[in-house]
């Protein structure tokens, strides 16, 4: 027998509205599988540091998102310790895997450009 987490509606909700954005959708699904530096999101996704930054602060407070600063440089993960995890998980199993813009930065070696 299967048994599931359940969350909150209020917190489902935020869940699903984050998700709803385009970019944040992005954000996500490139970190499902790897950590990335802000720096790395900028390229990927050919917007600026501060948009990115200001998406990255929204899935951080709701807890999809975590956040490590080596220096000056800050890397983003997804929260798999977060009660909303199996949420994003299930979500983020319908939409294809990011790994091929990642390895691109790292061809054009701009893979963790800010070290």
């Amino acid at each position: 027998m299967t048994t599931i987490n359940t969350i909150d509606v209020e917190k489902g909700s935020i869940v699903l509205k984050l998700l709803g954005d385009k970019t944040r959708l992005s954000i996500v699904s490139l970190l499902m599988h790897d950590e990335c530096c802000v720096c790395e999101l900028v390229e990927i996704l050919e917007m600026s540091q501060p948009s990115i930054s200001q998406h990255v602060k929204k899935l951080k407070a709701a807890e999809i998102v975590k956040e490590r600063r080596q220096g000056q440089w800050i890397f983003c993960r997804v929260n798999t310790e977060s009660e909303i995890f199996s949420l994003v998980k299930s979500i983020m199993i319908h939409f294809p895997e990011q790994r091929e813009k990642i390895k691109d930065l790292e061809i054009k070696g701009l893979r963790v450009c800010c070290n």
